[in-house]
């Protein structure tokens, strides 16, 4: 049975803030496409979204987009999570390393986060990842690496949960083949996304668990090791032949390690 928002008007608060924010800006008119509701009660939802500055309207086009203060308050979120601080040191050596792109992702629900990147100055071609942004666990390194690590009933509540599609010709899409992947991904210790998620992308990644979270006493951690980072390196398939991919998962193995090891 799925569950229902109790306060109605908070539901359609973010019902609508979220569409802002996955959309270019829209007027009064396209965005009543998208959310059926009548114009007058849209209008008043902007309305107090504007009022309390979520969301600005366009002085001469009249269109709708969420304000900047929706990124103030995911900077000042992020901000708080000491684990940044903890990984950011190895991230940017994995970036001088590789001279590829860096992410480091958080399991929220299913999907992954991104809360960091790293982005090597080397490399001419750039990912279009964004802090903040979301990435489906069944298609990506990091999220496959984030799966190996649960037991399979969590697995498959999280895939039954998913909206499985094939975003590129390479993407899973059968439960079982999704199985045997994780199977091959706990044997090897390391994730791949081969053009699952983006054509032209191959990624690498490795799941990180935290012995002690922020308010998590460490007996308590060790008790439930679900891992809820994973950091993967991204490049064109171009570079990304087998070989590299092989040392840079050799180069993201050790980095867990030294990690572990630290942060014991």
């Amino acid at each position: 049975m799925e569950e229902k928002n109790p306060i109605q008007v908070a539901d359609r608060l973010f019902q609508v803030l979220e569409t802002l924010a996955k959309n270019d800006p829209l007027t009064l008119g396209e965005l009543q496409q998208i959310i059926p509701l009548n114009k007058t009660t849209l209008h008043r939802l902007l309305a107090s979204l504007a009022y309390m500055g979520y969301v600005k309207q366009d002085g001469v086009t009249g269109k709708y987009a969420p304000s900047l203060k929706l990124a103030t308050l995911a900077n000042h979120m992020i901000q708080h999570i000491d684990i940044l601080e903890l990984i950011r040191p190895h991230m940017k050596r994995l970036c001088e390393e590789t001279g590829e792109t860096v992410h480091f992702v958080q399991l929220e629900g299913w999907e992954a986060v991104y809360i960091a990147k790293e982005e090597s100055l080397r490399n001419t071609v750039r990912m279009v990842s964004r802090i903040g942004s979301r990435i489906p666990l069944y298609c990506s390194a990091v999220g496959k690496a984030l799966l190996a690590h649960m037991e399979p009933s969590q697995v498959e509540i999280l895939w039954q949960q998913s909206e499985v599609r094939p975003l590129t010709p390479h993407t899973i899409t059968d439960y079982a083949l999704l199985c045997q992947t994780l199977n091959q991904v706990r044997k090897q210790g390391y994730a791949v996304d081969n053009e699952e998620n983006e054509l032209g992308v191959r990624c690498v990644a490795v799941s990180l668990q935290m012995a002690q979270t922020l308010d998590t006493p460490a007996s308590a951690a060790l008790a439930n090791p679900l891992s809820q980072y994973a950091i993967s390196v991204s490049g064109p398939v171009s570079r990304m032949t087998e070989e590299r991919t092989s040392h840079i998962a050799s180069l993201l193995l050790n980095m867990k390690k030294q990690f572990r090891q630290q942060n014991a």
